[in-house]
């Protein structure tokens, strides 16, 4: 950014007057003085500490207590955020903070500071525990949280400050990974929505401005509708004395870009782009507007959702539905109260109000709005902490704790149980407790037993078979998505595990020796021990097949002078390859010596959901879970085997995998898509024209890309093009 536009777009900061205006504003018994307090003393300790903006670091604190205003929080919260960098960045102390403002303070403070800055793609050790120390933090206090979001919401505000683009890059995917969907865990969708905006627009600005060009084309050309079509529906409420605000929304980027990965549709296809939120005074308003609205419109088959009755997780309460409105045009309509629209936004933030003349939390008005506790879901991250395990896994756990897509299902005695959508049988074990997912050995869907591997879907009745102890097999973590499923079969599985990632260790080891024209045999590996603080060379390779230790890492510890293109060697992505070398990379229900094939009708990457076939004495084939070759073996479930890509798969390695595109046939469009392709990272290596008409043609792309994630990054991509009119990964 060239310095005149930093200049003029450095943000101005609330003066101290106008900070306490906000406050007293929504709290008129705030305790001014120990506003004033804190304001100075942040502004005095900070001192000339300056922020990559050029602005001073001060401001940082007093921004993120002016976005806590905006929330109505109370003011120790706020006082909290003037405060929030103090420990770390100066030399004031917690015992210090708690004589100068008091206990709670200090508690707040001290839940909120980083043990040190978060290194999300590098230290993986240091990131686990900061986030251990965070979630234990937060699921005490939810103001903890709600001022670690201000504060991530205002750093990604100014992150085009920061230089360094690999920087700004991890900051804005740690946003997206774990802040984002804290913020909407506690149903701060405003907070949600604006960092993942911010985040998307860092992360993949190409894409992100092909979803606005095509947001503004649609909006020139349906705006005129939409207010049509608001005002039909005003119109129809009114003339049955039903009083309602009416106004339509439209999708964001990232919600558009997030769809086009998850669903096989181009932007052209997706129906709801534009949606229209309804207004009214009462929950039983609501249902007669959702009545009125049925008789006057049909609705679309299986489009209705109930989140009044059933609440999501996050508190979120509103009737879904989607009619054939005028025109035949779909229409996807949100109903709900002016209270429940305000906690849609807001969260946990709506309940902040004056009681009994003090002003704070308001948990008795919360349930009685038909709330829940807004962290009972991060307190089950606490278990899995408790269970142990590496960084990689503390991560993922909380990851797919706190994503907001879910399914309910119900025990037979009709308890109500909420699961990441995707859920199988285990996971609604170890929902129940843990010892029933210890014993599980079947499970009884609707009345029907059911393969393990099923998925769940909403208001399924889940009954488990138990066994008379504890037996859990090492490929159950393929049947489980949860964290506090897979933690608790790691725990079981973690010394049952030792002799296997100790082979694959020694193999990725000497791999390393290879690549940098050594051998292993006659090497003393006791710096490494004393470098990775490991007592002995069994538990190093273990740590290396586990992915703790980096043999780059080793190496490093072992030959201090190894030149730039060694380095470059051992660290270069490896490509996976047929044999029993693929043990390296795939793991679970295979006996010793086993050899692997990756089936070339689907190309499995990893992260792909993958299962084995045996085809052979040793011999198993790998295809991804929804491969069409698996048909033909639905008869034979002794061949199948539960598989899983190893950490040193989804991290090392470079996978081939062909998509399949219809493009627009016109001058420079294969040009355009193969830019979008390479501007997403992928290398094309082959490509095939076929089909070849007057207005379009079908194309093969060959691609080399890193992993299924990055796969689908590269077909949303095209998906966001208008030149694209379908792709797909092929398969089959």
């Amino acid at each position: 950014m060239p310095p005149a536009a930093k200049a003029a777009a450095r943000p101005k900061f609330l003066r101290q007057y106008e900070l306490i205006e906000r406050v007293r504003a929504y709290d008129p018994s705030a305790d001014e003085e120990l506003l004033n307090r804190a304001y100075v003393y942040a502004v005095r300790m900070h001192g000339a500490q300056t922020r990559a903006s050029g602005d001073p670091y001060f401001a940082h604190p007093i921004e993120v207590a002016g976005i806590l205003t905006e929330y109505r929080l109370d003011t120790a919260s706020i006082v909290t955020a003037l405060l929030h960098d103090i420990i770390e960045d100066t030399s004031v102390t917690r015992e210090e903070i708690a004589d100068l403002f008091g206990e709670e303070v200090a508690e707040l403070v001290e839940g909120v500071t980083k043990l040190s800055k978060l290194e999300l793609a590098a230290e993986h050790t240091r990131q686990a525990e900061n986030l251990r120390k965070f979630i234990l933090a937060i699921s005490k206090d939810v103001r903890v949280l709600m001022v670690k979001l201000a504060d991530r919401l205002h750093n990604m505000r100014t992150l085009g400050f920061i230089s360094k683009p690999a920087k700004r890059e991890r900051i804005a995917r740690e946003t997206l990974d774990i802040y984002a969907p804290l913020a909407r865990n506690i149903g701060c969708h405003r907070i949600c929505t604006e960092l993942e905006e911010l985040a998307f627009e860092h992360l993949n600005p190409v894409a992100r401005h092909a979803l606005q060009r095509r947001l503004e084309a649609m909006r020139a050309d349906q705006g005129q509708a939409v207010e049509q079509v608001s005002g039909e529906i005003t119109r129809l409420l009114e003339a049955e004395n039903i009083p309602a605000r009416v106004f339509g929304r439209e999708k964001h980027p990232f919600s558009i870009w997030r769809k086009l990965q998850r669903k096989s549709i181009g932007f052209s296809q997706m129906s709801d782009i534009y949606a229209f939120r309804v207004i009214v005074d009462s929950e039983e308003d609501c249902y007669r507007a959702l009545g009125l609205i049925h008789r006057h419109w049909p609705c679309v088959p299986e489009r209705f959702k109930d989140f009044i009755s059933t609440p999501k997780r996050n508190n979120y309460r509103s009737l879904h539905t989607t009619v054939i409105g005028p025109k035949g045009m779909r229409i996807e309509m949100q109903i709900r109260t002016e209270l429940m629209d305000r906690i849609a936004e807001d969260g946990v933030a709506a309940h902040w109000r004056y009681k009994n003349q003090s002003y704070g939390f308001d948990r008795e008005a919360m349930e009685a709005d038909g709330g829940r506790d807004p962290l009972a879901n991060l307190r089950q991250l606490v278990q899995v902490l408790e269970h142990g395990g590496d960084a990689e896994d503390l991560v993922e756990h909380a990851k797919m704790e706190m994503f907001l897509d879910q399914v309910f299902v119900f025990t037979p005695k009709g308890k109500l149980i909420s699961l990441p959508r995707g859920a199988m049988p285990l996971d609604f074990a170890y929902a129940v407790h843990t010892n029933v997912g210890d014993t599980t050995v079947g499970a009884k869907i609707n009345g029907e037993l059911k393969p393990l591997r099923s998925q769940l879907q909403n208001g399924d009745v889940v009954e488990i078979i138990r066994g008379p102890k504890p037996a859990v097999p090492p490929d159950w973590r393929s049947l489980t998505i949860t964290g506090r499923a897979r933690s608790a079969i790691r725990r079981h599985i973690r010394q049952s595990e030792k002799e296997e990632f100790l082979r694959v260790g020694v193999s990725a080891m000497d791999q390393a020796f290879v690549r940098v024209g050594k051998t292993r045999s006659g090497v003393l590996l006791k710096p490494a021990l004393e470098r990775f603080a490991v007592p002995t060379e069994d538990e190093l390779f273990d740590a290396i097949g586990r992915g703790r230790i980096t043999p780059a890492d080793v190496l490093e510890v072992l030959f201090p002078g190894l030149g730039e293109s060694e380095k470059a060697a051992v660290t270069a992505r490896r490509r996976i390859e047929n044999g029993k070398e693929a043990r390296l990379y795939v793991t679970g229900d295979l006996a010793s010596g086993t050899s692997l094939h990756f089936g070339p009708c689907c190309n499995p990457l990893p992260g792909d959901r993958i299962v084995g076939i045996s085809v052979g004495p040793k011999t198993v084939d790998v295809h991804t879970i929804d491969c069409p070759t698996l048909e033909k073996y639905d008869d034979r479930q002794d061949l199948w085997r539960d598989l899983h890509w190893t950490l040193d798969a989804e991290r090392n390695t470079v996978s081939r995998t062909r998509l399949r595109a219809t493009i627009l046939n016109a001058p420079g469009v294969l040009g355009e898509v193969c830019t979008v392709i390479g501007d997403a990272g992928g290398n094309i290596v082959n490509l095939r024209m076929h089909h070849r008409q007057d207005d379009r043609f079908d194309v093969d792309f060959d691609l080399d890309v890193k992993d299924a994630k990055h796969a689908t990054n590269i077909v949303a991509a095209l998906r966001a093009n208008p030149s694209v009119e379908t792709v797909e990964r092929a398969k089959g």
